[in-house]
């Protein structure tokens, strides 16, 4: 039985205090024996972490304690071993790097978040062929063209991006393309497709929505229908199976 648990989250939310937030963080983790990638900017927190599930779902409780991550919703998923050399906690300008720093998902007052569809939706528009109103669904892969290769949703837009912040000028380029179609921006747990909606919203495109918690979520809530291959994760499993094991890359 796999004994490390993995999560992964993320949270738009504004910190004023993101140096000593890192500190506390940092000692909490290092306290608890984790390991792991914590980023930290103003515009809010992303993290990776590992380590014994009582250790874990303790960091997490504590992070929750603070109102300002009480909606926190880590993914989980289970390894055999630790999947980080070490632990990093990161104060950063960006917890995701677009270069488009008026997208703020935490400064949209009552404009909210980007719609989001749940996996178990996203799942029966495919198996249909449309959304409810009819309209045609296209995925659009908002990660780069390395981590599209290990796999994707069957059919999925790729535009061959090597970094985030290329997706803006893409998006630019091919919006005419979903005129008339619905659009769900995906990427591997939600905090990529999360701006890259907005921007879209932004740039005039009608009907867009993220897929909530990414393609982990996904593999976590459906039966992984409508996906091929496996998912790139940034540690040392590699990839993951649309059963949260690692995949045939990583094996």
């Amino acid at each position: 039985m796999s004994t490390v648990l993995n999560i992964s989250s993320y949270q738009f939310v504004t910190l004023r205090d993101a140096p000593a937030l890192r500190d506390r963080l940092h000692a909490e983790a290092l306290a608890l024996g984790l390991k792991g990638t914590v980023l930290i900017a103003e515009e809010g927190i992303n993290l990776f972490l590992a380590g014994p599930a009582e250790a874990v779902r303790s960091w997490v409780s504590m992070l929750k304690s603070d109102e300002r991550f009480a909606d926190l919703s880590p993914k989980e998923s289970w390894s055999d071993a630790q999947p980080f050399k070490k632990l990093l906690v990161k104060v950063k300008g960006e917890i995701i790097r677009m270069n488009h720093p008026t997208i703020r998902p935490d400064e949209r007052g009552d404009a909210g978040r980007a719609p989001a569809v749940e996996p178990s939706t996203l799942l029966r528009w495919l198996d249909q062929g449309h959304d409810d109103e009819g309209r045609p669904v296209v995925t659009l892969d908002t990660r780069n063209a390395f981590e599209v290769d290990y796999g994707t949703f069957e059919g999925a837009i790729d535009w061959r991006i090597d970094k985030f912040s290329e997706f803006p000028d893409a998006v630019l380029a091919h919006k005419d393309d979903f005129k008339g179609k619905t659009v769900v921006s995906f990427c591997t747990g939600g905090i990529r497709c999360e701006k890259a909606a907005l921007f879209m919203q932004e740039a005039g495109i009608d009907k867009v929505y993220q897929l909530e918690g990414g393609i982990l979520k996904y593999f976590e809530l459906t039966d992984g229908r409508h996906w091929q291959g496996d998912c790139f994760v940034f540690d040392e499993r590699e990839a993951l199976s649309a059963d949260l094991r690692p995949g045939q890359a990583a094996r």
